[in-house]
């Protein structure tokens, strides 16, 4: 299996460990063949992402024993599907990102140029 790269074609980090995310359940955002959400995106959810999801059709904020899923609350690190990213991205609510965790499939929808202006660690006089 090949090492699982980032946006900038480097090892991909660790996303989240509490609660442990990704598509995988690795803490990773890591995608493949069964991902079929691409959950690339490594984001910092807040309030006002997690209600648009919700109202959206995907509540990420109650738990879900079925899954062994306990909600997410506002500064969990959460593997994002990159279409629900951008959406919001569109609609004004897009929460932060990890782009050090995020995989190098996210590229394929959405340009790094956007992708830096959400990233927490990202140096906007650069």
């Amino acid at each position: 299996m090949n090492e699982s790269l980032n946006v900038y074609k480097e090892p991909l980090k660790i996303c989240g460990k509490n609660p442990i995310t990704g598509a995988f359940r690795d803490g990773c955002c890591n995608t493949g063949d069964n991902d079929f959400g691409s959950h690339t995106v490594c984001a910092i959810v807040d309030d006002s992402f997690l209600n648009f999801s919700k109202e959206r059709g995907n509540d990420l904020i109650s738990d879900n024993p079925l899954y062994g899923f306990k909600g997410l609350k506002s500064g969990d690190k959460w593997c994002l599907c990159i279409s629900r990213w951008i959406e919001a991205y569109r609609h004004g609510v897009a929460p932060p990102i990890i782009l050090e965790a995020t995989h190098i499939k996210t590229l394929e929808y959405i340009s790094l140029n956007i992708l830096e202006k959400y990233d927490i660690n990202y140096k906007k006089n650069s």
